[in-house]
């Protein structure tokens, strides 16, 4: 799934005459690696990500000179481009967890007149649902029976339902980068299709593990473990997306 939302966001960047982008929040390098079969053979790749053990994996995978690795976090992009400038900037699977105010202005600040900004934004955190998901119907998610064993076996209470809004809805999102002079282009709500099994996968990564609270993370995958056993590896899931393309004004109307 994680590769090929990375491909489908760096198909909208616009990458035919690109000089430097940057793999923002860029983990192991997946969306890297896709920025990097897709630019020109001349063209600089800086992934930036704060976990740089997540950077250590990428760098035993993926090797490649025009790629740079930077270990920052991600509101301080504006220090590690330089002067001349970004083309694109693509952030795969991440900008909810960040700073978005400051990372759009530091996005606004790097880009090139006429650079693209292309991010996703979880549906879940933005507040919206793809047909295919809302007419899925496998059984319980896998974040259910996560939850249902958290609170049978470990005591866990989780918080009560609210109806509080979700974190970035494209309003607020759109607003945002307004502020900061970013137009939006294109706004579109995806679905991945993907599997149980890939679904576990994903949520395998410490940042992504659940469920929320004090435990820690071989908790986490103890209590993953059990809630998989559950399911059938090759059930399938579907997860939406919102994607947003925003622009950098060039200047020319």
């Amino acid at each position: 799934m994680y590769a090929a939302t990375s491909r489908d966001l760096v198909n909208r960047a616009s990458l035919e005459d690109a000089r430097l982008v940057v793999d923002l929040c860029g983990g192991t390098g997946a969306t890297a690696r896709a920025i990097l079969d897709t630019a020109p053979a001349q063209a600089r790749v800086i992934s930036l990500d704060n976990a740089a053990a997540m950077q250590r994996v990428g760098r035993r995978h993926l090797h490649d000179p025009r790629l740079t690795w930077i270990t920052s976090p991600a509101e301080r992009l504006a220090d590690h481009v330089p002067a001349q400038g970004a083309d694109a900037v693509v952030c795969n699977s991440a900008i909810w967890k960040t700073d978005t105010a400051a990372v759009f202005g530091a996005v606004a600040s790097v880009l090139r007149p006429g650079g693209r900004f292309v991010f996703n934004i979880g549906g879940g955190f933005t507040g919206v649902r793809h047909p295919d998901e809302q007419a899925a119907s496998t059984g319980p998610s896998l974040n259910t029976l996560i939850r249902q064993i958290a609170v049978r076996d470990h005591g866990y209470a989780p918080p009560p339902a609210s109806d509080a809004p979700p974190k970035l809805p494209l309003r607020k999102a759109a607003e945002q980068l307004a502020f900061v002079g970013l137009d939006i282009v294109h706004t579109e709500v995806t679905a991945q299709h993907s599997t149980m099994a890939e679904k576990k996968a994903w949520l395998s990564i410490p940042v992504f593990a659940r469920p929320d609270g004090p435990f820690t993370h071989a908790q986490r995958m103890q209590i993953l473990d059990a809630a998989y056993a559950q399911t059938t590896p090759d059930t399938p899931t579907v997860t939406s997306w919102l994607v947003v393309v925003a622009q950098r004004p060039d200047g020319s109307q």
